[in-house]
């Protein structure tokens, strides 16, 4: 036995569910779920002609997110078409990134063969978790492109046959596009994972000082990443249903 610092890259695997495994990141994944939607649905039926002060602060919140989304997009329909999918994605980022340090998430466990098995992680240190919400963002760009432009002038931004520069262009954008994948779950994933760590890191050298103020900075860096996300996710729709010679 040795005492010091563990990092674990991987999530643990808890059980499995229909042959399904089942992880701890998912497990805190369903847990976020289930408070968004517990949330939503006791502010759903309190909500009023007169608002409250919080319903007030939530339509303004909501209003304003639909106005700047109106600005990028150039229609209001369009905004208000995608804000669901916007939002949902900063909210749920978001609440996960700040329960990162509420007490029970990752002390909380089990012990399987001398080894301790948390049952909460954050989901967004879990590479495979940013992966699947990197498609999400990834498949709904993708599919809006082409039902705004038709399949084929969609795809005549990335296959461009016209002139050697434009095939090169096209190419170019292709890979860029694809990249977009790498970019959005790794971003997400790195700035997370390691600012996780380096509270790990701050715990054990100097347990007193430096814990404190580093919790706080990663909380607020958690809400960057998650409106880092739901915005790139917001210009990349509204680059996919641009024309072709628009785009470029």
């Amino acid at each position: 036995m040795h005492s010091g610092i563990t990092v674990v890259l991987k999530a643990e695997h808890l059980g499995s569910v229909l042959g399904f495994p089942v992880t701890n990141s998912l497990i805190m994944a369903w847990v976020v779920m289930a408070l968004l939607i517990t949330a939503a649905f006791f502010f759903g039926r309190s909500l009023t002609l007169v608002p409250g002060k919080i319903q007030a602060g939530v339509e303004w919140a909501f209003e304003g997110a639909i106005a700047y989304m109106a600005d990028v997009l150039e229609s209001e329909k369009l905004a208000r078409r995608f804000f669901p999918l916007v939002a949902s994605i900063f909210i749920f980022i978001a609440l996960i990134n700040e329960l990162e340090f509420f007490p029970g998430v990752g002390s909380l466990g089990l012990v399987h063969a001398s080894t301790f098995l948390p049952i909460l992680r954050t989901p967004t240190t879990d590479l495979n978790f940013t992966l699947a919400l990197a498609m999400i963002s990834f498949f709904t760009i993708e599919i809006t492109g082409i039902a705004t432009l038709g399949f084929f002038k969609h795809a005549g931004k990335y296959v461009n046959l016209k002139s050697p520069l434009g095939f090169a262009v096209g190419l170019i954008e292709l890979m860029s596009n694809l990249g977009r994948l790498i970019s959005f779950s790794f971003r997400l994933f790195g700035n997370i994972f390691a600012g996780e760590v380096m509270v790990l890191v701050a715990g054990y050298f100097l347990p007193y000082f430096l814990p404190a103020p580093l919790m706080g900075f990663e909380m607020f860096i958690g809400l960057v990443q998650a409106l880092v996300f739901a915005m790139l996710t917001l210009f990349f729709i509204k680059l996919a249903i641009m024309e072709p010679h628009e785009a470029h």
